[in-house]
């Protein structure tokens, strides 16, 4: 395949752009203790230096290995270690044991990725004797396929913070909650019209490739809210008894909130949970009224003007039936992502649609290791868009799809609301 522009400058920011990368998870994961970043507190959650050592694995199993002469495996064991769920490339450790690899440790990933590191940057030094188109779209999937995993982290070591009786912060806050941008008291619905409209990845921006093909959809009328669902909102309904009426809930998701016994999102916290007490030790603070909630800076008394977050799809849709509403579809959200007066459709919480994790017409997967990328996962799963605050800039275009099971609630997911017309 030719490569039509000029190779020098764009492996030259190719080279920058991976350095950046790299070097941003490695911050994340810098207020992180060793111990902190080798617990696994679900088999759903990884720990924070298995997704440091998996995105090196990503390199240099995809990367270095097919494509720079020579290259030598930094340690051979890390193949098994470190793949995760790649069937073409062989066996792998089990995920949900992903919290006993004590070995190696911490400071053995971190030589490894040096190792990678200086690996690629030199193979990007040299690129007029490489295959460049094939090794640019490996490098730029890499790089993209790092910066979910830095979101993953966040919400992983999250989840496991959260299963701590002391609720530590990830990072303590350097000054009070930031106000978020101003959004109107009342929801407002903003009619859209509908009709056959075209809906996934365009233009030339890297994009993966569950955002292909862009193809052709039919909407009927709709209206869809200018805001997201916010914490005073969400509230309300459980105030209302949302989690003990069942006519509101899908039935798998009733039989959830039984067998899981869930009163309210993930991490907030009722007056009288016994660890709100642990929050004033040491620190002569008196222990806090009211709901509270646990994030990336610790506990926080609730802001009702927040968007509600770690809502599974089953709370979303339970809250929306209760609303008289519904959930808007994948595509409805994507075609109102630009409307007039709509706000908070980005880099706010991940928004649950009713659109199921499907292949789009003429769906193909990429060739090679990376056709296991993405289109393996596409049944049993519903579909998320928008990008939360734990999202790489970037990540955050209209036709990005996120996806999960309906059950699951570790991530920083809320909810939107559409209405028929």
């Amino acid at each position: 395949m030719m490569f039509s522009r000029p190779i020098a400058p764009v492996a030259s920011a190719l080279r920058e752009q991976f350095r950046t990368v790299r070097a941003a998870s490695l911050a994340l994961a810098a207020p992180l203790s060793a111990e902190d970043q080798c617990i696994q507190s679900m088999p759903d959650a990884s720990p924070t230096k298995w997704h440091l050592a998996h995105t090196t694995w990503f390199f240099e199993t995809v990367l270095l290995q097919p494509h720079a002469a020579g290259y030598r495996p930094f340690d051979a064991r890390f193949h098994y270690l470190f793949n995760s769920y790649y069937e073409a490339l062989g066996p792998r450790h089990p995920r949900p044991q992903r919290g006993l690899l004590t070995r190696p440790s911490l400071d053995e990933v971190h030589a490894y990725r040096r190792h990678v590191d200086e690996a690629v940057l030199a193979l990007l030094a040299a690129p007029e004797a490489l295959d460049w188109a094939a090794i640019e779209a490996i490098v730029a999937l890499g790089l993209n396929h790092e910066q979910q995993h830095q979101e993953l982290l966040l919400t992983d070591i999250l989840h496991a913070l959260s299963c701590n009786p002391l609720l530590p912060a990830y990072k303590p806050a350097s000054g009070p909650a930031r106000r978020l941008a101003a959004v109107p008291a009342e929801v407002r619905w903003l009619e859209q019209p509908g009709g056959t409209v075209e809906v996934g990845h365009a233009g030339e921006g890297f994009c993966f490739d569950n955002e292909t093909p862009r193809h052709a959809a039919l909407l009927r009328p709709y209206a869809i809210a200018d805001r997201l669902v916010n914490c005073g909102d969400f509230a309300q309904f459980i105030a209302d008894g949302g989690y003990r009426r069942p006519e509101l809930w899908l039935s798998d998701g009733w039989a959830t909130v039984q067998a899981q016994g869930w009163r309210h999102p993930a991490y907030w916290l009722e007056a009288d949970d016994p660890r709100i007490a642990t929050l004033g030790a040491g620190g002569g603070h008196a222990a806090p009224a009211g709901w509270q909630v646990f994030g990336l800076h610790g506990v926080r008394p609730m802001e009702a003007d927040a968007p509600v977050s770690q809502l599974s799809f089953y709370e979303a849709a339970a809250y929306a039936e209760w609303a008289g509403a519904r959930l808007p579809t994948e595509f409805e959200w994507e075609t109102a992502f630009d409307a007039p007066g709509i706000a908070q459709m980005s880099g706010h919480v991940w928004q649950w649609t009713r659109s199921s994790y499907d292949p789009y017409p003429g769906f193909r997967p990429l060739p090679g290791i990376a056709a296991e990328y993405n289109g393996k996962f596409m049944v049993g799963q519903l579909v998320l868009r928008g990008g939360s605050v734990a999202t790489p800039a970037g990540h955050t275009r209209s036709s990005y799809r996120n996806f999960f099971p309906p059950a699951a609630r570790w991530q920083f997911s809320g909810l939107r609301l559409a209405k028929d017309l």
